[in-house]
């Protein structure tokens, strides 16, 4: 397992960033966390991060390459969350995502690279995946009949990524979030779309992650677990190193 001292997150000031930005720093971890708005800086310093101003959007690529120089890995939690029509979420969400990866690959140091997309992104001009039961069947085409767009350019920004070999990377995709506390277990790998999963656990996971080169190459799903199915097995730590040595991915280009 390989130690990452030193992390840059992409959009930062996000709720799920913003927990793993405590995680990291508590373990005494160097986090640098991009974001667009000024005001937000004092929230990541709060944090325990240091924050960057860049735009996915406006900012010359350059400018990122010069930010990532160095670091161990990258985590991508930004988008546009609904904000600014369909426009902008190709921008941020599709775009902006290629515009990180393009910028590590002109990097020397080549960071790792850990991109939380969202559980059911996929071709949608194909069948259900095989491991659907009639729940998940329902819960997918209403993600896509509601917010098309954003699974749309998840899935191509996703789909570019796989292809590329100049950096390592790993894709979290978790299922619908909750504000409530974390609870410590998740479901990980290959996994059905509920029970929705709180924020914090999807920051555990990430904090995990950082350190785990060798689930580069693999997309994971990561959804809750039930009170009374919650067991060592299904602990973050265990359920993350299970998924990592079956090696099981689920996107398929």
């Amino acid at each position: 397992m390989s130690i990452a001292q030193n992390v840059a997150i992409i959009g930062g000031a996000g709720k799920v960033a913003l927990h793993l930005t405590q995680i990291l720093a508590s373990k005494g971890r160097a986090v640098t966390s991009v974001i667009r708005n000024p005001d937000q800086a004092s929230t990541i310093e709060a944090a325990g991060g240091k924050p960057v101003v860049l735009s996915l959007e406006e900012s010359p690529i350059d400018e990122f390459v010069k930010l990532l120089e160095g670091k161990d890995v990258v985590v991508w939690s930004a988008g546009a969350g609904g904000k600014g029509g369909p426009e902008r979420t190709k921008a941020v969400d599709h775009d902006g995502a290629l515009k990180v990866f393009d910028a590590i690959e002109k990097t020397t140091s080549k960071p790792r690279l850990i991109l939380v997309s969202a559980i059911a992104v996929r071709d949608k001009t194909k069948p259900y995946p095989s491991h659907y039961n009639d729940e998940d069947k329902k819960i997918d085409d209403n993600a896509y009949k509601v917010i098309g767009n954003y699974m749309k350019w998840k899935y191509e920004a996703d789909k570019n990524l796989v292809q590329r070999t100049a950096f390592r990377w790993t894709i979290l995709r978790p299922g619908g979030l909750l504000e409530a506390p974390g609870t410590g277990y998740a479901s990980i790998g290959r996994t059905h779309l509920t029970p929705n999963v709180p924020r914090y656990d999807v920051a555990h996971v990430l904090s995990l992650l950082v350190d785990r080169a060798d689930a580069a190459g693999l997309a994971l799903d990561l959804v809750g677990v039930a009170e009374d199915k919650r067991s060592q097995l299904n602990a973050i730590p265990a359920s993350l190193d299970a998924a990592i040595r079956k090696g099981e991915t689920d996107f398929e280009v």
